[in-house]
């Protein structure tokens, strides 16, 4: 199978990559990078194309490291969302070609389902207790809250969102009970001294970890962190090669990988830093962009490694649907992929419907900028 053509789709937030071969075939990728996207799209446009053009499909982890290697400025966001879209369509494509589900090329299954998280959101403790009785109701199993978000109006204390999250999250835990799995966010907005003191004052509330309490680029504030606490931590999703992971899992510094395929290179990275994590003991905790490809594909890596957690997750929107039309399915909080005889059993699972996509331009939003009480700029 030689490629003869790469289309790149950017719909609203989303980078979808379409790979067609010289016998009629195509798989589908994701290159979303949550954020000034268009960078991703002339990388893959500009940069990328050219390379593929002609290449022999089947040689994935060739084409890979030709991507990878082949340029001396390796990795970074950009060129590694640009490469995880050819890679997962790369990945999609094999098994349409042998007619099966893409797990099954990755090692099989390693288990039936893949349990997911839902983020929950309200202004007050209690709106969030009331939405998060609604999804329990609804079948869901794991839960993830993020009190910060509530109490930023026009700044960002560090101080009160440790408290705020402290009240919240035992007011859930003593509202909801001992057997649900509540996930506190903290979207990387903490110095390590105030994550210290978030992860100890929640510790007795049993949190299925603190995510992302500090930004991940700096292993060493991890080591100050884990030093300090032994609330499980998880990290990963700003992280985009294995070589990033690497002390963090060698360390032992953190017990969930957040690895976001879509920004990491695709499901070829994701497998490698699954097995680094294995030997540590470490499950994957994916992140993802909030796309049924993206769903897709990390769910046919996690259906394939012995060391996945959870997956988060979010209902597709009716405009993504029509977009993106997808095999996979949820049932009491975990997610399938497709049926055999179902349409897209084959692949990771999903389509492109190129009209559509076309329907919906590239609309890319600037995320908030936080300031803190003296104007200083705060990570979102």
């Amino acid at each position: 199978m030689k490629i003869v053509d790469l289309k790149v789709f950017p719909v609203r937030q989303f980078v979808y990559v379409k790979l067609i071969t010289d016998d009629g075939l195509y798989g589908v990728g994701e290159a979303s990078l949550s954020g000034r996207s268009l960078a991703v799209v002339e990388a893959l446009e500009r940069h990328i194309k050219p390379l593929l053009l002609g290449q022999d499909a089947t040689r994935i982890e060739f084409i890979w490291q030709d991507i990878f290697r082949g340029t001396f400025w390796r990795g970074g966001p950009v060129l590694q969302s640009a490469l995880a879209g050819v890679d997962i369509a790369l990945w999609d494509l094999a098994g349409k070609a042998l007619g099966v589900p893409t797990y099954r090329l990755l090692g099989g299954a390693a288990r039936d389902k893949v349990l997911v998280y839902r983020h929950v959101y309200a202004p007050t403790a209690e709106e969030l207790i009331a939405r998060s009785r609604d999804m329990l109701a609804e079948g869901w199993r794991v839960l993830r809250i993020s009190p910060i978000d509530a109490i930023v109006n026009e700044a960002f204390d560090p101080k009160q969102a440790v408290l705020h999250s402290e009240q919240v999250m035992g007011a859930m835990r003593q509202a909801l009970g001992d057997e649900t799995e509540i996930i506190l966010e903290v979207h990387t907005r903490l110095t390590p001294p105030r994550a210290i003191e978030l992860c100890n004052a929640i510790a007795p509330f049993r949190p299925f970890f603190v995510e992302d309490p500090i930004r991940s680029e700096n292993p060493g504030a991890f080591a100050t962190l884990r030093a300090h606490t032994s609330v499980p931590i998880g990290t990963g999703e700003q992280l985009c090669t294995k070589w990033a992971f690497r002390e963090l899992i060698e360390g032992e510094l953190i017990d969930y990988l957040r690895v976001d395929i879509c920004h990491a290179g695709g499901i070829t990275e994701g497998k490698k830093i699954a097995a680094l994590g294995e030997m540590h003991y470490q499950e994957l905790a994916c992140h993802y962009t909030g796309s049924p490809v993206s769903a897709a594909a990390m769910l046919h890596l996690n259906m394939s490694v012995p060391n996945c957690a959870v997956q988060e997750f979010g209902p597709a929107a009716d405009w993504m649907a029509e977009v993106t039309p997808f095999g996979w399915r949820t049932e009491d909080g975990y997610l399938f992929p497709a049926d055999e005889g179902d349409a897209l059993y084959a692949g990771i699972g999903v389509d492109l419907n190129e009209e559509a996509a076309l329907a919906y331009p590239y609309d890319d939003h600037e995320p908030p900028h936080w300031r803190r009480p003296d104007g200083s700029v705060n990570d979102w």
